[in-house]
């Protein structure tokens, strides 16, 4: 059997770019790298396989705790990380879940190709650093008001295009359709709040980015041709998530954590893990109030676009749906948790080799 070893922990070679981390000691259940070799050097050379161990004493937790080929350390559980647990027996976690509530990436494709952008680079990066703020604090494209706030918090991208910040599109190609009815923002402290009213349709800092990209391999035609995309071809990718608004909130859930269920707490390896029991009114309300906050995100990421569709039209003086066809492709969340219905102990091998042909499919656009 191959292994291999990082600061301590053990992983075994189960196949082809699936590695185990074994159950041992008070582990409730294995652990699962999705890399190949070369991304697992990687991945081992910061937290991420201490936190995805630490992940597995999550009481409720279903076999395995994963850990996906893009994954990096986080706050409490790796960027990258995914977990199934009990919503009748387990718990939530805002500590996994992070700071950053739905943080995630949207593409937006466009009719433009690389010669059309060629020599008018800097003139366009300009026009976009002026149309959408960026770094710590960073301002926001509109006046958040009490109504804006809680129609983002309630109704997601839904109340950002009957505002006039898209079209009726968008919320088809967003996950969930840009909107978690499940949301309840009066979950939401009036601090939490605050702290994003002025932040609406803003990037933020660390690793947030607005990117026009080049589309310069094609691997899958079929698929390219469904998403209408070809080489050298110009898309825009959108990364960022809920801002201060999402980061007071997962604050403010800690803290009450530390104070309602510090024998929780005090069973887990990492505090950063904090988490309430299923069941308690806790729990109920950190997820009301995490749905608010995802939903705002969306929002979030709904007011950047249009300020990218405006801008593009004002650069190359055209309409940036009919003439530039800046059409939302994807918005998928990766700082999420969800209520989700699956069914348990199904033929791990079928799984296994569905999870493979993924795994393979991410590495050869990685590498």
């Amino acid at each position: 059997m191959t292994t291999r070893e990082f600061d301590g922990i053990r992983l075994e070679k189960v196949r082809e770019h699936v590695w185990e981390i074994p159950r041992e000691g008070d582990m409730n259940v294995p652990a699962r790298v999705l890399a190949s070799e070369s991304l697992l050097e990687e991945i081992g050379d910061d937290d991420s396989l201490q936190q995805l161990k630490n992940a597995t004493h999550l009481p409720g937790i279903v076999e395995p705790a994963l850990c996906m080929p893009d994954g990096h350390q986080g706050y409490g559980f790796p960027v990258g990380g995914v977990g199934a647990i009990d919503a009748r027996t387990g718990c939530i976690s805002p500590g996994a879940v992070g700071y950053d509530i739905n943080c995630g990436v949207r593409m937006v494709r466009t009719n433009l190709t690389y010669d059309d952008v060629r020599g008018r680079e800097e003139e366009l990066v300009d026009a976009l650093f002026e149309a959408v703020p960026s770094g710590l604090g960073g301002g926001g494209v509109i006046d958040g008001d009490a109504d804006a706030i809680e129609g983002a918090l309630e109704r997601g991208v839904e109340w950002a295009v009957e505002e006039g910040y898209g079209i009726e599109s968008d919320l088809a190609r967003c996950e969930d359709e840009g909107r978690r009815p499940d949301a309840r923002p009066e979950y939401v402290s009036q601090k939490a709040m605050d702290r994003g009213r002025n932040q609406m349709g803003s990037l933020g800092s660390g690793n947030h980015f607005l990117e026009v990209q080049r589309v310069t391999d094609v691997f899958r035609g079929d698929v390219a041709e469904a998403y209408g995309l070809e080489a050298d071809g110009i898309v825009v990718l959108i990364h960022c998530g809920s801002r201060g608004l999402g980061h007071q909130t997962c604050n403010d859930y800690l803290r009450r954590i530390e104070q309602e269920h510090d024998d929780l707490l005090a069973e887990l390896p990492d505090k950063e893990l904090a988490a309430a029991p299923a069941g308690s009114d806790l729990a109920d309300e950190y997820y009301g109030a995490m749905g608010a906050c995802i939903n705002f995100a969306w929002v979030n990421r709904q007011l950047i676009t249009h300020q990218a569709r405006e801008t593009f039209g004002q650069v190359f003086d055209a309409d940036p749906i009919e003439d530039l066809g800046m059409e939302l492709l994807y918005d998928v969340a990766h700082n999420i948790a969800k209520k989700e219905t699956h069914e348990v102990g199904v033929d791990a091998d079928l799984v296994g080799l569905l999870l493979g042909d993924v795994v393979r499919h991410v590495v050869q656009q990685l590498h």
